[in-house]
């Protein structure tokens, strides 16, 4: 929780055009696993985790409004459909609003209903690629535990969808139960934004201070590019 606090005090201090999106984490990805999402369809098992996801960003929502923002919870589940696990349709304007308001729109990664195989999960990093394209972002900034994307040791300026096939086995998944693909899954959403023309960065937040420079536009971790 004292991180979740650290976070959101630097959050409170940045633009305030700002959309906060977080990952399940152990909330998500465990019972996912558990109730096997999303290779079937389980109502009990989409219950349970979104409740256990909900509870998480329950905490990030309180946690920025202690810190002074104006955070409002968006929940993925009741504003999207996916078809073969990739968002068909989602409800933004409501999003669009909050931001043009002076509020803080906080997602995260949720189960889904998915037309193609009942249920599904949309990963915050699909999120962010999505709303990043939906809404023309000017800055995206995805916060890990890594200095970037490490190669050989030592995190990368920056990557490209040129060198992705030299990098191989090196982008592996997360360190802990994780469905939705870890540092590879964050790269390739982050790939995908770039053809599109929209530069990224990949940081590292659990570093304090970085978080406020990243969404000012520095370069303080590994650049996605085109």
């Amino acid at each position: 929780m004292n991180e979740i606090e650290r976070v959101a005090r630097e959050i409170a201090q940045s633009p305030e055009d700002l959309i906060f999106i977080h990952g399940a984490g152990s909330y998500g990805h465990a019972p996912a696993k558990k109730y096997g999402l999303p290779g079937k369809f389980d109502p009990i098992g989409l219950r349970n985790t979104h409740a256990c996801v909900a509870k998480l960003n329950s905490l990030v929502v309180d946690a920025l409004a202690k810190a002074g923002a104006n955070p409002m919870p968006v929940h993925p589940l009741s504003s999207m459909i996916l078809q073969s696990g990739r968002i068909k349709d989602f409800f933004v304007e409501p999003i669009a609003e909050m931001v043009k308001r002076g509020l803080m729109p906080v997602l995260h990664g949720d189960v889904a209903l998915d037309i193609s195989q009942g249920a599904g999960i949309v990963s915050g990093d699909q999120l962010v690629s999505y709303l990043a394209r939906a809404l023309n972002a000017g800055v995206i900034a995805v916060g890990t535990d890594k200095d970037g994307v490490i190669f050989e040791g030592a995190p990368l300026k920056e990557i490209t969808r040129e060198r992705l096939p030299e990098l191989g086995s090196a982008l592996g998944g997360s360190t802990a139960v994780d469905v939705t693909g870890g540092m590879k899954g964050k790269l390739l959403e982050l790939l995908e934004l770039a053809d599109t023309g929209s530069n990224s960065i990949i940081f590292n937040a659990s570093k304090e201070g970085l978080i406020a420079r990243a969404l000012k536009g520095e370069l303080v971790g590994t650049l996605v590019r085109t």
